[in-house]
């Protein structure tokens, strides 16, 4: 099965240019075939090809399903963007791949990258949702400073100062989640968080966990907060 993504389909009846093309050019469909389509929001479109134009193919709706969740709760990860932007890519692609719900991209004080460009990571989000097979894309937010972050449910933050504060104790982040919550992780740079992020984040009510033994890389982590909070959640 092959998604297409067309976020107007009930009223245009038409794929974007570059699914059109992407269908009849590439996948050499044509008049007749069967197509799914989801507008992203969580509907999947049975479709038929009524006219296989490679910009603007046109089709027919033959049903409309929207398939269950496939988790419940809401799974949200904040991560610094890496100086190595291929690292923050395979990072979404992953998480989106998992069942993240929503990913923030945040500012940090030891940040290396201070820009992004979103277009081409929504693109990627975008890419790796129909890949495997979702029909309610994450949502994906611009880069904003840390203290800018607008999170809400069970807050976590994920930093490795070690011996910061006595009363600094980490839990395990698999033995804080709560089946059916909404769960923010908060994962920082590859310098981590500074200790003035670490005392912003627990004064907002931040918790601050541990995801394991050994030191992530900063896409690892986010990769492993997102599938620790997906996995309890199925």
């Amino acid at each position: 099965m092959y998604l297409f993504y067309a976020p107007d389909i009930q009223t245009t009846l038409t794929l974007p240019e570059e699914e059109s093309n992407h269908c009849v050019q590439v996948l050499r469909r044509s008049a007749g075939d069967a197509v799914q389509v989801t507008d992203g929001m969580g509907n999947l479109y049975h479709c038929v090809i009524t006219n296989p134009h490679r910009k603007h193919c046109e089709v027919r709706i033959v049903r409309v399903e929207t398939p269950e969740a496939l988790h419940e709760g809401y799974v949200h990860i904040a991560v610094a963007p890496t100086k190595n932007i291929d690292r923050l890519e395979w990072a979404i692609e992953k998480c989106v791949e998992i069942g993240v719900d929503e990913i923030s991209l945040i500012l940090c004080e030891h940040s290396e990258r201070k820009t992004v460009n979103f277009d081409r990571l929504q693109k990627i989000l975008v890419s790796a949702a129909k890949q495997s097979l979702k029909t309610k894309f994450p949502k994906l937010n611009p880069l904003v400073k840390m203290t800018d972050l607008q999170a809400d449910g069970d807050l976590f933050i994920a930093h490795c100062i070690e011996g910061y504060k006595a009363t600094d104790h980490k839990f395990a982040l698999k033995s804080k989640i709560i089946r059916g919550h909404k769960t923010t992780v908060l994962i920082g740079a590859e310098g981590d968080f500074s200790p003035e992020e670490v005392e912003w984040a627990l004064a907002q009510g931040y918790q601050p966990v541990s995801l394991g033994a050994a030191r992530l890389r900063t896409e690892t982590a986010a990769v492993v907060a997102c599938h620790t909070a997906v996995l309890i959640n199925e």
